[in-house]
């Protein structure tokens, strides 16, 4: 999830910086109308992914009674920093024509802090879940959360992207083929 972050906030703010529109007055009202209802589209993926990702962690780490308490911390989590993003992308979204390069980068700043901020929530709920893990549980929350060796960030737009060479010579193993919570 972080560098499908990263990799949006990047391109989105490249092809801010970079684009440069023409559109009269009378285009402008039609093409912003058309990229709230995208931005709203592609928030309500992204909540759609951030669901699926929960049931399949659950599914996968096959979460005990016991542990459900930490795990419904964890997953609330999960999904109140997939809104807080969704919410920041679709400003992002819906407010490029009128942004300038210092706006840009400032909106790029909120972003890159925001998620840090939710990254770190994420780990404070996560921790007292993962303490709670059998050893088999925690060698899966390993190899599924191990950064880069899952399937939810290996593919980007249907194209496989190359793994880290030293997180490959690291595992000596196949990646996981799991998509993580990150």
């Amino acid at each position: 999830m972080k560098k499908a972050f990263v990799i949006l906030a990047a391109t989105l703010s490249m092809s801010g910086a970079f684009a440069q529109t023409a559109a009269s007055s009378a285009t402008a009202a039609p093409a912003a109308a058309a990229a709230a209802s995208n931005a709203e589209a592609r928030a309500a993926q992204h909540q759609q992914r951030v669901e699926e990702r929960i049931t399949y962690l659950h599914s996968a780490l096959k979460i005990t009674a016991d542990q459900e308490p930490q795990w419904k911390t964890f997953a609330e989590v999960m999904r109140n920093n997939g809104e807080t993003m969704s919410g920041l992308y679709k400003q992002r979204v819906e407010g490029e024509a009128q942004r300038n390069a210092l706006d840009d980068m400032k909106q790029y700043a909120q972003i890159a802090q925001t998620h840090a901020d939710d990254m770190q929530k994420l780990v404070t709920a996560f921790e007292p879940l993962y303490n709670s893990f059998s050893p088999e549980q925690k060698k899966v929350a390993d190899a599924t959360f191990r950064h880069g060796q899952h399937e939810g960030h290996a593919k980007h737009k249907g194209k496989p992207r190359a793994k880290a060479p030293a997180a490959e010579a690291a595992s000596g193993a196949q990646a996981a083929s799991t998509p993580a919570a990150q």
